[in-house]
């Protein structure tokens, strides 16, 4: 008799839902590349093939908002207010920033904004509240001392691909290799700096929730109602395990 099998964790949950949180997949394949200049540091870092000088070192950072524009879509589907992904514009900035932070990075850093949409779904009011929220989060991010321009992007339509829309960016910096905070050299007896995921910066115009950056994908199926899925399907998974 056929039956369906029942993850019997939390990890399992995630697992059923299409995420991986070990993302050992990926390991598989990167650990067999070159890890770098400096291999224990946050982000990957290589040569300064840009400019040639050996003193220097080139930071690339990939992320994005991740299922987080699922739910400004929803927002937007019940209030019509597209503002919303604005700040689907900053969280995709910070995804990036956060970690190139990680490594020393504070200035010289360029923005590329990749946008993949069903046009279908999405229309031009929402491309130009995440178009234009991306610059004016770099404007806030100079205010605050943070070097960073945008270096343009790609918005592609791509139906076919997804049912909503993904937003992506990639940030490069060039930096001394002097300046490199590297992990390899946390030690015992170093002092750790944990920052709440709650309360409001002084930057910021509204409270933030405190659930962070990671298990959004858990939060949504554990915290939003099942009228969501049931009203607006294309923001989940069909072959997810009711």
């Amino acid at each position: 008799m056929a039956h369906e099998s029942k993850p019997s964790s939390d990890s399992g949950r995630y697992a059923a839902r299409g995420v991986s949180a070990s993302k050992s997949e990926v390991h598989a394949a990167v650990d067999r590349l070159d890890p770098g200049l400096f291999p224990q540091a946050f982000c990957k870092i290589v040569a300064d093939n840009l400019t040639g000088d050996a003193t220097k070192c080139v930071v690339t950072h990939s992320d994005g908002s991740g299922t987080k524009a699922l739910l400004a879509y929803l927002w937007w589907k019940e209030t019509g207010d597209a503002s919303v992904f604005r700040g689907i514009a900053q969280d995709s900035i910070v995804m990036n920033i956060d970690d190139l932070l990680c490594v020393g990075v504070t200035k010289g850093v360029i923005l590329s904004s990749t946008i993949n949409r069903n046009a279908k779904a999405i229309p031009g009011a929402i491309l130009a509240e995440l178009i234009n929220g991306t610059e004016d989060v770099l404007v806030m991010l100079r205010e605050q001392g943070f070097g960073i321009a945008s270096g343009g992007g790609e918005t592609a339509d791509v139906g076919d691909l997804t049912p909503t829309l993904t937003v992506d960016s990639t940030a490069t910096a060039i930096l001394n290799r002097a300046e490199v905070v590297d992990a390899a050299h946390v030690v015992p007896g170093l002092v750790i700096v944990g920052i709440a995921s709650h309360g409001r910066a002084k930057y910021e115009t509204a409270e933030n929730s405190g659930i962070g950056s990671n298990g959004l994908t858990s939060a949504r199926h554990e915290l939003l109602s099942k009228y969501y899925a049931e009203k607006y399907p294309e923001t989940y998974d069909k072959a997810t395990p009711a």
